[in-house]
């Protein structure tokens, strides 16, 4: 019987293609925003992951406060002597801090406006920076100590139409503020456009062509000794440092982290882009549900007679209720699928997009969990927004079904 009451909903879903369209139309919509979305969001939180595993545990990031100006405003910056005196802080191994400027790069007459950051050539300063970059050459020879005239290039500096509209060759020339400098080498893809179109020069070289940064560091790195709680030296860091500049708590004009508190924020910010696009894609769920409940009452008005014939032959409440709610699910449940198909293809093209674009770093997951999950979960919507509809046909009287005109 049950197998009987299961193809009697099939031929009703076939016999009716227009109406069962749409309705699966509705929930497709809205099952593949949540596939895509979730999966952009599962690729950056792996992606974060790997980063971290990469970096270490045992890295502290010291910025001034307006970060976000830095490399614009001069005003916002950790001296060489705040730097000298974190190096000082028990349980810090090792400390470098990093010039960084908003630059002017001109290439065959064609100018951008870029960043500018230097590098340490040697000693474990180097080793600290390549670290935290988790970043190799891709082309040509790192900076080395007297290259004041030199420079590495992030990597779309390689390509036409990246960056400049003719691609840049190892020993080319270009010109950073007016001073020309010699193309050394070139990084690897870092994943995102900023970085992979930054400009990398010496110490040496970046004070030679901006004197006005000398001692003032945008960002400063700093390494915990073997076996200590890099949290715990960022609180000591912290409060010596607040001290040594004479300033109260909580109006320091800088900010210690570690690089597990960076990913903590910058994933708590993914988290909340991500909810909120959820809860837009959610919308066009609850419109599909209404519509599934819509079509389950016309279906059922349109079958009044089919149901009172079923139960005057021995069909009880259950076997009708049964028969709309599959019904109700099964039509969630082909919107879900074709949803994850369709939600895969724009997830895929906007994976494809974003990485010709120079933002490597966003690229979908695809879990298993998220597959099975978004049919479920169509399949459930599809069958509760078909209970209230289900239940009505379930408690019609036979007699009166009968008579139904």
């Amino acid at each position: 019987m049950k197998l009987d009451y299961i193809m009697y909903s099939l031929n009703h879903v076939k016999n009716r293609k227009m109406r069962s369209w749409l309705t699966v139309l509705s929930i497709l919509i809205g099952i593949t925003a949540i596939y895509a979305l979730v999966s952009f969001g599962q690729g950056l939180q792996i992606y974060m992951s790997e980063l971290a595993t990469e970096m270490g545990t045992d890295k502290l990031m010291i910025q001034p406060k307006g970060a976000m100006a830095a490399g614009f405003d001069l005003d916002f910056y950790i001296s060489k002597e705040e730097a000298d005196f974190i190096s000082k802080v028990n349980g810090i191994d090792e400390v470098i801090g990093m010039y960084a400027k908003a630059i002017e790069v001109e290439h065959k007459k064609q100018k951008k406006y870029v960043f500018g950051m230097s590098l340490p050539t040697q000693g474990k300063e180097k080793d600290l920076v390549y670290d935290m970059f988790t970043v190799s050459m891709d082309q040509g020879r790192e900076l080395k100590s007297g290259d004041k005239l030199k420079v590495t290039l992030g990597y779309n500096y390689q390509f036409a139409n990246k960056i400049f509209s003719k691609a840049i060759n190892i020993g080319d020339k270009i010109s950073i503020n007016g001073v020309s400098v010699d193309v050394v080498g070139f990084f690897e893809s870092l994943g995102s456009a900023p970085d992979d179109s930054q400009v990398y020069l010496t110490e040496e070289g970046m004070l030679l062509i901006f004197p006005e940064t000398e001692d003032k560091f945008q960002y400063v790195f700093a390494r915990t000794a073997p076996g200590e709680e890099p949290s715990e030296v960022a609180e000591r860091a912290e409060e010596k440092l607040r001290k040594f500049k004479g300033q109260k708590e909580g109006q320091e004009d800088f900010i210690i982290q570690t690089f597990e508190q960076a990913i903590e924020v910058f994933g708590t910010i993914i988290t909340v882009i991500n909810a909120v696009l959820l809860l837009i894609a959610m919308i066009s769920v609850v419109v599909a549900s209404v519509n599934i409940m819509n079509t389950m009452y016309t279906a059922v008005l349109e079958r009044t007679k089919e149901i009172g014939v079923m139960k005057a032959i021995g069909a009880k409440n259950i076997d009708i209720m049964f028969i709309f709610l599959f019904e109700a699910g099964l039509l969630g449940l082909i919107g879900g699928a074709l949803g994850i198909l369709l939600g895969y293809g724009i997830a895929k093209m906007g994976g494809s997009i974003a990485a010709s674009a120079g933002y490597g770093l966003l690229q979908p997951v695809f879990p298993l969990w998220l597959t099975i999950g978004c049919l479920l979960f169509a399949f459930f919507v599809g069958a509760f927004s078909g209970l209230m509809p289900a239940r009505q046909a379930s408690k019609l009287k036979p007699v009166d079904a009968l008579r139904y005109e």
